[in-house]
């Protein structure tokens, strides 16, 4: 359990695995609890995740990451995309966030992962309107995370059952793209497999999202992402060739593209004990003002 306090509010994460017939189709879950006497804003980076969150608290405002206008969601789907997204959302929330892999959320969903790439998706447009709040009522009334967390074991467990499996060579494909951090080139995976490089395109981003040159330079930024949140600022020219960056301006660029931030600027809005990133500098004062940390 990761906790924050701080003098004009507190929030509290709960995170587990996923049973283990569940390994490689959901990354974890997460159970929050936050209460604020403000506003809270954060940046949402892309990753190579797609995030399912069953809330139980008020709307949250999502900005893009290709809305034409700020849309108001409760329960949504986050499926793969390439620029980030601002959510906001008043005072308090209480939910739970399921991290799925690309293939797990293509298998337990049943959606067309690539018709869905840079759009968030309401919860009862995945699952279907009384589907959907009957879920949110059960995971509500289960009276804790490990209750919680044991129901959704079971139910993403037999959705994967009778779900499709993805063809042999995209998942491959995007073993290999995970397991190298996104640096294995687009011509290695297409020789192990056998395939051309516009049919590998097609066939993964059908399934999975994104193709797969696009899903490595996600997967590489992710890994610059995780070592700022672990590890803080430190020499970035070296963090760069260690990911897999020529150099730091090559590093720059994704930051650009991906943030909106340099990677300093990106690293200075980290949030305590890996409660996110924070949209602006005055939400880190706000964060920070009087806080104190509880393990």
């Amino acid at each position: 359990m990761r906790r924050q306090e701080w003098a004009r509010g507190r929030w509290e994460m709960v995170k587990a695995p996923p049973a283990a017939p569940l390994r490689g189709l959901v990354r974890d879950y997460t159970g929050y609890t936050e209460q604020s006497a403000l506003p809270l804003s954060r940046t949402e980076v892309p990753s190579g995740d797609v995030a399912l969150i069953i809330s139980f608290g008020p709307t949250i405002t999502v900005s893009g990451p290709a809305s034409a206008r700020p849309r108001e969601l409760t329960s949504f789907l986050a499926p793969l995309h390439e620029s980030r997204a601002v959510t906001e959302y008043d005072g308090d929330q209480n939910g739970v966030e399921i991290r799925l892999t690309p293939p797990g959320a293509r298998m337990v969903l049943g959606l067309p992962m690539g018709e869905l790439t840079d759009v968030v998706i309401d919860l009862d447009a995945v699952l279907g309107s009384s589907p959907a709040r009957r879920l949110v009522e059960r995971l509500h009334g289960a009276g804790g995370w490990e209750a919680r967390f044991a129901l959704l074991d079971a139910l993403l467990a037999r959705r994967a059952l009778t779900a499709r499996a993805l063809h042999p060579a995209v998942l491959h494909a995007w073993r290999r793209l995970v397991a190298s951090d996104g640096r294995v080139p687009v011509s290695a995976l297409t020789d192990e497999i056998g395939w051309s490089r516009r049919h590998l395109a097609a066939r993964f981003r059908a399934d999975i999202g994104l193709p797969p040159k696009a899903l490595g330079r996600i997967l590489r930024f992710q890994r610059v992402t995780n070592r700022l949140r672990d590890e803080g600022p430190r020499d970035l020219a070296w963090v760069a060739l260690q990911c897999g960056y020529y150099d730091q301006s090559h590093l720059n660029r994704d930051f650009r593209d991906f943030a909106g931030l340099t990677p300093t600027a990106y690293a200075a809005r980290l949030l305590p004990k890996g409660a996110g990133v924070a949209a602006t500098e005055e939400q880190v004062t706000f964060f920070q003002d009087g806080s104190r940390v509880a393990a």
